[in-house]
């Protein structure tokens, strides 16, 4: 379930007037977020250069060429941003630049692979206006898409209120249809009573949809609240096996690919760590991955070699060495990982696997806790650029929740939020410890 619904008039548009309201509800629409992006990114510039008489509107001109490319840009990754605002707790602003620049950037590459030639003027302006009309554009689709839900009082509810990221309204009257709301919520598991069971069927027939509590929570945060393993929570209990062995072919091409690289980083970053402390440049450890198997985990050091404390990593630990806390800040620490890629141990993206004690003990007081294996281990997932490393074992729960909904939302769209969202990650050092 996706909660991505038009909403009536609410709070948010206190202070506006009607005309007013009217337009700013429309830039929020699709349509015309495509419509305008191609008058402003692909027409505007273009039409600033058509005097020029070094560009003539002719097929084959450099001007058309990368009108027809920009054009193509801006709709791919307007696609690709549309798929990407389906994600619960996604910061959209934050992967708009970096889906362009991917986009654009595949776009000049075909027109130079083809040798046909363009207009600069025309591609780096396109990409400027996309960029920033995009920002504002799903600003306003941000504001004017907050859904507003009448909530059944019955049940597990409680904690919905507490959710930022809709409009809540505990409906107390089973005899009235909220026809204001966008949705109804309601423990569908609970024993609501008779009235209140008649009130979710008269709501249906009426084309009010009525969403199960657990659901709503799922699409709203990203996470999956599991209790025990079963079905109806997770939906099914294997994964697609076609994007699983296509995964693992796209984590061994760019680990190739990168290696080379990598390799630089942690070479210079290994003379860093030599200076810095006595000990080795590597930090091997076992670690529990794939299908709960055992295996050998690369790290670059980033502790001194004679502490001593528990298995996890504590917010400000004392261990971590100068040289150490930048790495960690950064991920750089993760690079020489792309070995265990390689080795098919791991892969770029998936639940972070942890110490064999560790694991050990979360097992032993989380039933569930080894379905997370199901998939390879990952350098990022969606725990980390959602939540962060977590520093106390007792707040491995609310990571779980996480990768279970990675797991149940296992596609290649998922994995691209987590790769857009780890470049931020990246960037800004979030959640490092």
């Amino acid at each position: 379930m996706t909660m991505h619904t038009s909403r009536v008039a609410g709070s948010s548009d206190i202070g506006l007037s009607s005309d007013r309201r009217r337009r700013v509800a429309m830039l929020g629409q699709g349509p015309w977020q495509v419509l305008l992006g191609l008058l402003g990114a692909v027409v505007l510039p273009a039409a600033v250069r058509w005097p020029d008489s070094a560009f003539e509107f002719a097929a084959g001109s450099p001007l058309i060429n990368a009108m027809i490319g920009t054009a193509a840009a801006l709709l791919s990754g307007y696609y690709i941003l549309r798929r990407f605002a389906t994600f619960p707790g996604l910061q959209i602003f934050s992967v708009i630049l970096p889906t362009f620049s991917v986009t654009y950037g595949l776009m000049v590459s075909g027109l130079l692979l083809i040798r046909h030639d363009y207009s600069r003027f025309q591609i780096v302006a396109s990409f400027i206006i996309a960029v920033a009309f995009y920002n504002y554009a799903f600003l306003v689709m941000q504001r004017t898409s907050r859904p507003r839900l009448a909530v059944v009082p019955r049940g597990n509810v409680d904690h919905l209120t507490e959710l930022r990221s809709a409009d809540w309204s505990l409906w107390p009257w089973p005899d009235r249809l909220p026809d204001q709301h966008d949705a109804v919520v309601a423990d569908l598991r609970a024993d609501m009573g008779e009235a209140w069971e008649v009130f979710l069927v008269r709501c249906a027939l009426a084309g009010i949809p009525v969403y199960n509590v657990k659901h709503v929570y799922e699409s709203l945060t990203g996470r999956v609240e599991i209790e025990r393993l079963s079905e109806n929570t997770l939906g099914s209990l294997t994964l697609s096996s076609a994007y699983a062995g296509l995964k693992r072919a796209l984590d061994t091409a760019v680990a190739i690919v990168v290696l080379p690289l990598f390799a630089l980083i942690c070479a210079a970053a290994g003379v860093l760590i030599k200076l810095d402390s006595p000990g080795p440049v590597l930090f091997v450890q076992d670690r529990i991955g794939y299908r709960g198997r055992t295996f050998r985990m690369y790290k670059l050091r980033t502790m001194r070699v004679s502490a001593e404390g528990p298995h996890f990593t504590e917010s400000h630990d004392p261990r971590i060495t100068r040289v150490g806390a930048i790495l960690r800040k950064y991920r750089v620490d993760e690079l020489p990982q792309a070995l265990n890629i390689l080795k098919g141990e791991m892969s770029w993206i998936g639940p972070r696997p942890e110490s064999q004690p560790l694991s050990e003990w979360y097992q032993r007081e989380i039933g569930f806790y080894g379905y997370r294996h199901i998939v390879r281990p990952g350098i990022t997932g969606w725990a980390q650029v959602n939540q962060g490393n977590v520093a106390r074992p007792e707040l491995v729960k609310s990571k779980l929740h996480y990768d279970f909904y990675y797991i149940k939302n296992f596609s290649p769209w998922l994995d691209l939020v987590i790769t857009a969202q780890t470049i931020r990650t990246v960037l800004t050092g979030f959640g490092s410890r």
